[in-house]
């Protein structure tokens, strides 16, 4: 631990769909604690931003709080960037148009695209994984208890309470430009698995690793809200990695 005492590390984090920067509350203080400045962010259209999912067509417009946040950095700052689930794909297009500014990106049971296929494709494999009840996550709080069978029952009922309309904007991200080795590419990443999430199994998170460079692999016995069923042990893996890699 001594690393983290002699240098800081700015992590940003992306949450997932059906989500808002609030899902990190575990996690945030924890960072914090260890002596690194935190910033979660609000999605377009989620947590409290006030854009409607009306207002937000694209998945560009649902990631400008991400580009405009990185688009505003320091000349000569660098940040980590952590994205759970559907927040993989904020830090892709993040790392297209940003390599220089991001010294390491953390996936966390995390959608990891890769170059040879649209944004869209691993979105697309997941949703053909996925059982009908599962699909699009529409059916959340039904299934809640099940999927997330390791989440207090209080943080169930949190996110049922915030829970706001949502996208996984399947049709922008079909027609948008495939992720590129020069830029892309040049950003160290690294994986953290669940190997009890029932929603991104983990066989379908190791086939996405597999088409992908990735520096190192972690597994941690959390179910798919991992900010939720295992903060300690999900907030270690990231000090972890980013004492590192970063």
């Amino acid at each position: 631990m001594g690393e983290s005492n002699t240098q800081t590390t700015h992590f940003v984090l992306v949450h997932g769909l059906s989500a808002g920067a609030w899902v990190w509350y575990k996690v945030k203080p924890m960072l914090e604690a260890a002596g690194h400045s935190v910033t979660a962010l609000d999605m377009s259209a989620s947590g409290v931003n006030a854009k409607t999912l009306e207002e937000v067509r694209t998945f560009d417009q649902y990631n400008e709080p991400l580009t405009e946040f990185m688009a505003n950095l320091p000349e000569d700052e660098k940040v980590v960037l952590v994205g759970h689930s559907l927040g993989g794909l904020n830090l892709a297009f993040a790392m297209e148009k940003f390599p220089e500014k991001i010294s390491l990106a953390i996936f966390v049971t995390a959608i990891l695209p890769d170059t040879q296929h649209r944004p869209s494709f691993m979105l697309e494999k997941f949703l053909e994984s996925s059982s009908p009840s599962v699909g699009a996550e529409e059916e959340q709080q039904n299934t809640s208890s099940t999927l997330f069978q390791l989440t207090p029952i209080e943080d169930l009922t949190l996110q049922a309470l915030l829970k706001r309309p949502e996208s996984m904007f399947l049709e922008s991200l079909s027609k948008a430009n495939k992720f590129t080795n020069d830029r892309y590419g040049s950003v160290r990443r690294v994986y953290i698995v669940c190997t009890k999430d029932l929603l991104l199994t983990p066989s379908l998170q190791l086939s996405m690793i597999e088409q992908n460079e990735v520096k190192e692999v972690m597994h941690i016995p959390a179910d798919h809200m991992a900010e939720f069923s295992k903060p300690k042990e999900l907030s270690q893996g990231i000090l972890k990695l980013a004492r590192k890699h970063a």
